[in-house]
């Protein structure tokens, strides 16, 4: 399946730069390049692109206010932050925002094209020195006391359990689809009602309430059980 790319950058020779790179890729179509955040929302609606490739400088509005706003859309593109800026406040709030992947403009082209694979499929990926960083914090906190209450969990079906496990656990939703010998359309109604049953706004919110509260139950509940895939081919333990 073709995965279609949308690239913002507010420097028209990266972001044509991007282009060229990608075109030369048979499963990516880069169906356009814009370096205004509002223009990328507008084309998000229109154009209905698998990924959105974004700086998080642009114009009108910022990269991460553009990522909050596409999070809210009834189909969200999946996001890959390209940026060269990569200090722990900027990786956090990328994160929360709800971006798939994050990498640094030091990137090859390679990492590029496996970030966009990897967010088209659902997956997180992550440069390994933003990686890192992250396992060296997680290292650092204190071990877990117990879980946290939220009676919202019991509202889940038996499905929406099993699905929210297979997603914290790093599935995509066409693994998801396949394991459970259900559609693909089928996994992303569960996750929806997840979701608004839980209160969560997106995938990063439903792993970590997973986590918090016990739904996921696991031997040493450690960064790698979320599966968060490292870009060369290094994963987290």
């Amino acid at each position: 399946m073709t995965i279609r790319v949308l690239i913002c950058d507010q420097l028209p020779v990266i972001a044509d730069g991007l282009k060229t790179l990608l075109d030369a890729v048979p499963d990516i179509d880069v169906i356009g390049t814009t370096h205004n955040g509002m223009e990328a929302i507008v084309l998000v609606r229109t154009t209905r692109p698998d990924v959105v490739v974004t700086d998080l400088n642009l114009q009108t509005i910022s990269g991460l206010e553009m990522i909050h706003r596409l999070g809210q859309e009834d189909e969200p593109p999946n996001v890959v932050v390209f940026t060269a800026a990569d200090t722990d406040k900027t990786v956090s709030d990328v994160l929360h925002a709800g971006a798939s992947c994050l990498l640094g403009k030091d990137a090859s082209p390679q990492e590029l094209i496996t970030a966009i694979q990897g967010a088209a499929a659902g997956q997180t990926m992550l440069a390994p020195s933003i990686a890192q960083r992250l396992v060296t914090w997680f290292r650092a906190q204190p071990e877990p006391q117990e879980s946290e209450t939220c009676p919202e969990v019991t509202e889940l079906t038996p499905r929406e359990r099993e699905v929210t496990r297979m997603v914290a656990q790093g599935m995509s939703t066409e693994d998801v689809a396949r394991e459970l010998i259900i559609g693909e359309a089928t996994v992303r109604t569960h996750l929806y009602r997840v979701r608004t049953k839980l209160g969560v706004r997106d995938r990063a919110e439903l792993v970590s309430l997973a986590y918090r509260t016990g739904l996921i139950h696991s031997a040493g509940q450690s960064l790698g059980d979320e599966k968060v895939l490292l870009l060369g081919g290094l994963r987290a333990s």
